[in-house]
């Protein structure tokens, strides 16, 4: 496999990644009492603990984001 091809690959998953986080912050953010009452009816937390695993989770995934996406990505263009 070419180097070209794989920083495409790295290129596109950390396009496709960063969306994700960028929409599920937005969603936290802005829509997050609807995010609650749904979550909610499926497994009965209080709002506190929601709150800290829904940041938790979005923490989780930067962190993951990060390490797996972008690191490998921006190293690859480094390379040429």
């Amino acid at each position: 496999m070419e180097i070209y091809t794989i920083r495409a690959f790295f290129m596109w998953c950390t396009i496709m990644n960063g969306g994700l986080l960028l929409l599920s912050g937005i969603i936290c953010a802005f829509a997050g009492d609807w995010v609650y009452r749904v979550q909610s009816r499926w497994v009965p937390v209080t709002r506190d603990t929601f709150n800290v695993v829904i940041y938790s989770f979005i923490g989780l995934f930067k962190m993951l984001f990060l390490m797996f996406n972008l690191v490998p990505y921006i190293a690859l263009v480094i390379l040429g």
